[in-house]
């Protein structure tokens, strides 16, 4: 009972957070929508600043947990493998928590000392897996000599759009990004960027995992 009180008040918050925006939603509002007294938000979370960031402790760890075991993972077929299997496990954790993802993806795009704590700890660590895989493809003359930042910024914006920007996803393409499809397809040209872009050469594990 008790677990279940926190996790109707987490969905709660989360789906309000989204639609209404973290100010304009109210500590009445998610209390309303859980079906719980406020004193039981204040109990588990103290306030809606809490909530908020449980929901960034939530999202990240299993985030960076992923990362982790695709760098492992994908080790032993070089830089190329180990950002595939990042990729894959991202993009599928996203997919299954996209109402979470949306929401955390919008709330660090705002500056605010919340987020400031959250890059200097989860996200530093998310550079530092991203940025080894990056420097090793180089090194091992597997990526080309692009600028490590500049390659961030691309990766990033490519793993981030499709649940940052869910109206124009859904409205305007008419692709819906949390459908089993969408992982599939989207993997695909993902990997046709890896291949394209940034890779020296075509790789056989990916030409032949792409067809």
């Amino acid at each position: 009972m008790v677990q279940n009180t926190k996790k109707d008040i987490l969905e709660a918050a989360i789906h309000l957070f989204n639609t209404k925006g973290f100010n304009g939603t109210s500590i009445r509002d998610i209390a309303s929508k859980a079906k719980v007294n406020v004193s039981n938000i204040s109990y588990y979370f103290q306030s809606k600043e809490g909530l908020l960031e449980h929901c960034f402790t939530t999202y990240f760890e299993k985030y960076l947990q992923l990362i982790e075991e695709g760098y492992h993972d994908g080790i032993k077929e070089g830089a190329l493998g180990q950002l595939r299997q990042i990729t894959e496990k991202i993009l599928h954790f996203h997919c299954e928590h996209i109402q979470l993802t949306r929401l955390v993806l919008r709330e660090i795009s705002i500056d605010s000392q919340m987020v400031r704590e959250v890059m200097s700890t989860y996200i530093l660590k998310e550079r530092y897996y991203l940025k080894s895989v990056f420097e090793e493809g180089i090194r091992a003359k597997e990526f080309h000599s692009f600028s490590v930042n500049y390659m961030l910024i691309q990766y990033k914006s490519l793993i981030t759009m499709p649940f940052l920007n869910s109206y124009y996803l859904t409205e305007v393409l008419q692709v819906i990004p949390n459908e089993s499809y969408f992982v599939k397809r989207y993997l695909k040209d993902m990997n046709g960027w890896f291949e394209g872009v940034i890779c020296r050469k075509p790789s056989r594990s990916l030409s032949v995992a792409n067809n």
